[in-house]
């Protein structure tokens, strides 16, 4: 999963269709003459609120082209995949990587298979088919769309996994460059839904590369929410590996962050330790509290990522919370509908 911290202001790219994610080309490791396959992503607003009385900052990145901070990732992940010459590829998903998997499969021209849960949110399942790609239920929680999904790559489908592949790390980490860009400095904390992790693993990859090239003196503090119904890795935290016995891929309403076994599980840890962060387990009625609470403040998000609001409440009620950072991860018309 390793790959070199090298963000250089010098070479942030300016210009013409060099907003966004692609200012930060250098960082990213693809080949020099690889055409970006490009739906306009990154760029995302940064808008100052108040909770609980104190200050915040909401990162908005459901407002990416396919509604989710997936598109960050998938950008270079398909930028890599169109330069090495594929023309089909498969993925899992609970809905947004689904989908946008299958937005830039379209803009790339190579044609997606997407296994998705049967209970998947329907919005999310009719954005996928709309990108032309194949859309496949399978009954049974998320890991087993994960398993259908791994029986078709050993049969030979070239597997664009945006968990199992880590080049999408890189376009992850361009939300900690915006951030530093966009703040003026590092914040104190970043409160975000987790699941797999895989946009908690950019964060810190990013802001690591900003501490390396001198840019700022401390990595935020990583405060990653999981719903309770299904929190492997606030378990382990909490408890140790004895905490997995008693964690199940229950039912909640943060169907987004519905995950089980995380991939990169053991790297997520290390990385909010490293950060000096934590893990918080949050109950369901507390998510719908918060989907309401922005709704009211004027961001519909989806409820899973909903998440984070019942974890920054708690991390605002520290009396050195510092600045605050939150990542709304998901458009709120992906929610399924009554």
């Amino acid at each position: 999963m390793s790959q070199p911290l090298n963000f250089d202001p010098a070479q942030l790219e300016r210009g013409a269709g060099r907003a966004g994610l692609w200012r930060y080309r250098h960082t990213f490791t693809l080949p020099p003459a690889a055409e970006p396959v490009s739906l306009g992503e990154g760029g995302t607003p940064l808008v100052p609120a108040r909770v609980d009385g104190r200050p915040v900052h909401l990162k908005l990145d459901f407002m990416q082209p396919s509604g989710s901070f997936k598109d960050r990732g998938m950008a270079v992940l398909f930028t890599a995949l169109r330069a090495i010459g594929a023309t089909a590829a498969i993925e899992d998903s609970s809905g947004n990587a689904g989908a946008s998997f299958a937005a830039y499969a379209a803009r790339a021209g190579i044609q997606a298979r997407v296994f998705v849960p049967e209970a998947a949110s329907g919005p999310k399942r009719a954005q996928i088919a709309a990108y032309g790609a194949e859309l496949i239920r399978v009954p049974g929680p998320r890991t087993q769309a994960a398993e259908a999904a791994l029986a078709a790559a050993r049969a030979g489908a070239v597997y664009g996994s945006h968990i199992y592949n880590p080049i999408g790390l890189a376009g992850n980490a361009t939300a900690a460059y915006e951030i530093w860009e966009q703040l003026g400095r590092a914040p104190g904390s970043v409160v975000l839904p987790v699941g797999h992790g895989t946009l908690l693993l950019g964060l810190h990859r990013g802001f690591l590369a900003l501490r390396e090239a001198g840019l700022i003196e401390q990595v935020p503090r990583l405060i990653a929410a999981q719903a309770m119904a299904c929190a492997p890795l606030w378990a382990v935290q909490r408890y140790g590996r004895d905490g997995l016995a008693w964690v199940t891929e229950g039912e909640t309403v943060a169907e987004g962050i519905r995950v089980v076994q995380p991939v990169r599980g053991d790297a997520v840890l290390a990385a909010v330790a490293e950060s000096g962060g934590s893990l918080v387990a949050v109950e369901d009625a507390d998510i719908l509290a918060g989907h309401n609470a922005l709704a009211r403040m004027g961001f519909y998000v989806e409820v899973t990522s909903a998440a984070v609001w019942p974890a920054l409440r708690q991390i605002l009620a520290e009396p050195a919370a510092g600045d605050t950072v939150v990542i709304l991860t998901g458009s709120g018309l992906k929610n399924q509908a009554d």
